[in-house]
């Protein structure tokens, strides 16, 4: 009977203690659950990456999975990765999802991308010194400006507000730095302006405020042309005041960033991402302020990218 008896806890005592850790629900995965996954994310001092690394503990933490998170030049270069395999998931802002579904800009031909989730909004940035002469988009004419690494979203964004303010690339001096080089160049005084696309409040230029005060140019004036040329979800959108130590609110440019996966994900991949991004938002939020604006009711408004089957299951499952 000893024997039966240990028999029998030996198969459902690990039972038990998998119900527990998933907290008495079934199996978000579907017994998918994968051992190892790379996420896409971007630059070390910007949100993606914070977000991602994240994510990859929850993973780890919870469910042993092995997570790779890597560092890579934004959007652009994401959605590349997951086109050739190298990520199983990706951050991106909607207008580079726009180009790599059309085949067009910077892909040759079309991706196939499915989305997980609208997680929150970027805002363009273009950060100049406080004490600078730069007020708008025509000042920049000759200066030495950061326009975001090669393949990101930031250089994506840049190219196309400098074009609709009618200011030809070849009328700055430009590099091509990620947001944590740009930062360091602007604070070195090696740069006189940097362009950003990110969340709010982006660590880096939270540091970067901290050690020296800095201003938002406006955008504004270039936010409707792009919502005619682009759509793709291109919106007016304002950085408060307070952040980054402003005096006033800036009116800027705002898109949509988009949590996405390669058509290969498996669904109950994606369908087990999902629970657990939504179920540890709270434990994210105290890393990454921008993960409290995850929310059900708009993280399906994923255009131009559809969502994974997976991903509608689940939302399916979780509609009051």
């Amino acid at each position: 009977m000893r024997r039966l008896v240990a028999a029998v806890l030996s198969v459902l005592l690990p039972a038990a203690l998998l119900a527990g850790c998933l907290g008495g629900e079934s199996d978000p995965w579907d017994g998918q659950r994968p051992e190892t996954l790379t996420i896409a994310t971007g630059g070390t001092s910007g949100i993606y990456h914070g977000y991602g690394r994240a994510l990859a503990d929850v993973l780890s933490s919870r469910y042993g999975i092995e997570v790779e998170v890597l560092t890579t030049g934004g959007s652009v270069d994401n959605l590349h990765l997951l086109a050739d395999g190298t990520a199983d998931v990706a951050f991106s802002a909607a207008d580079a999802v726009a180009d790599a579904v059309d085949g067009v800009g910077d892909f040759a031909e079309p991706v196939e991308v499915q989305a997980l989730a609208r997680v929150y909004d970027d805002f363009a940035h273009l950060v100049v010194p406080a004490d600078s002469e730069v007020e708008e988009i025509a000042d920049l004419r000759g200066l030495r400006v950061s326009v975001g690494a090669a393949r990101s979203g930031t250089s994506l964004i840049a190219g196309r507000v400098l074009a609709a303010a009618e200011l030809p690339m070849d009328e700055l001096r430009v590099a091509e730095l990620g947001i944590t080089e740009s930062i360091d160049a602007l604070a070195g005084g090696s740069l006189d302006a940097l362009f950003w696309s990110g969340g709010l409040r982006t660590p880096g230029l939270v540091g970067l405020s901290e050690e020296m005060p800095v201003r938002l140019i406006p955008l504004v004036e270039v936010v409707d042309e792009l919502r005619q040329e682009y759509g793709h979800g291109y919106r007016h959108g304002v950085v408060p005041e307070g952040v980054y130590g402003l005096a006033d609110n800036v009116a800027t440019l705002a898109v949509p960033n988009i949590l996405v996966a390669g058509p290969d994900l498996p669904e109950g991949v994606a369908h087990g991402l999902l629970h657990t991004l939504f179920d540890a938002r709270g434990e994210i939020t105290s890393t990454v302020p921008s993960a409290a604006l995850l929310d059900r009711s708009r993280a399906i408004y994923t255009e131009p990218a559809d969502l994974q089957v997976g991903a509608l299951r689940y939302y399916r499952e979780v509609k009051p």
